[in-house]
């Protein structure tokens, strides 16, 4: 019989009393002091305890039917890094050959990022979710429906964990960038090889962290009524097509990459 190894300490909690408002306030401070930076100080190293401090935070992360679908690969070769910084660059040059329109943030600065994470899963883990492990002919469409919803679960499983790494490296006083840019097929071939990932495992999303080259700033963030409803969705907040596209064309250049002060 297998006996659990789990170690005893992972049951032990320490829950505050309800209303107490101290770990609020220092929560607060690292959610509001998580900064986002494209250049960091290619002279520093992140000590390997900060590595550990900051994994740590993203394995207590929430996730479905709690499957912990993620695996983090720490990337610390100056090679390596360029090389994935060069598909990116690529990428951006891309975008602004096709005229897509897209204010693409300078992808160089991946290559001096000290702290260098990339993301994965398995996207098999879906079967841990609501599926149809055999379905019937009868069966297809509902069991797609339930697959679509097992992606977002899964999605929201990694993204949790990579949220909490974001905010372990915040509190050590790192400023942060979370690279999005890479679900397209080209990225995913790219990548695996570089790191010798199989291709049964999918990368997500690159987690960089280091002192800012430059002084870094807050970006603008939507008031808590602009975002808030209570029993039934504020009609008030339902945009129509044509006024998201409007954010898009005079607005969305400018809280991409303004301080929050400088935004008209």
């Amino acid at each position: 019989m297998a006996v659990d190894k789990t170690d005893s300490a992972e049951g032990c909690l320490d829950i505050p009393e309800i209303g107490t408002r101290g770990r609020y306030d220092a929560l607060m401070q690292v959610l509001r002091n998580r900064v986002t930076v494209r250049r960091f100080r290619g002279d520093f190293t992140v000590p390997a305890e900060h590595f550990d401090l900051i994994m740590e935070a993203a394995r207590h992360a929430p996730s479905g039917a709690n499957t912990q679908p993620w695996h983090f690969v720490v990337v610390s070769e100056p090679e390596k890094k360029q090389a994935i910084a060069d598909y990116f660059v690529a990428e951006q040059r891309f975008r602004a050959k096709a005229k897509m329109k897209f204010p693409t943030p300078d992808y160089r600065g991946l290559a001096t990022a000290p702290g260098f994470i990339v993301v994965c899963s398995d996207m098999r883990w879906v079967e841990a979710f609501p599926v149809f492990p055999d379905a019937r002919f009868e069966q297809q469409e509902l069991d797609r429906m339930y697959r679509e919803n097992a992606e977002r679960i899964l999605l929201q499983s990694v993204a949790a964990a990579t949220m909490s790494a974001h905010l372990a490296a915040a509190a050590l006083g790192y400023c942060v960038w979370w690279v999005t840019a890479i679900g397209q097929e080209n990225a995913q071939k790219a990548m695996r090889p570089i790191l010798g990932i199989p291709d049964e495992i999918s990368v997500l999303d690159i987690f960089l962290f280091g002192p800012p080259a430059a002084e870094p700033y807050k970006r603008w963030k939507k008031s808590v009524p602009e975002i808030l409803s209570h029993d039934r969705f504020r009609r008030s907040q339902l945009l129509s097509l044509e006024q998201i596209r409007d954010w898009i064309k005079t607005r969305r250049h400018k809280v991409m990459y303004r301080d929050s002060s400088h935004i008209d």
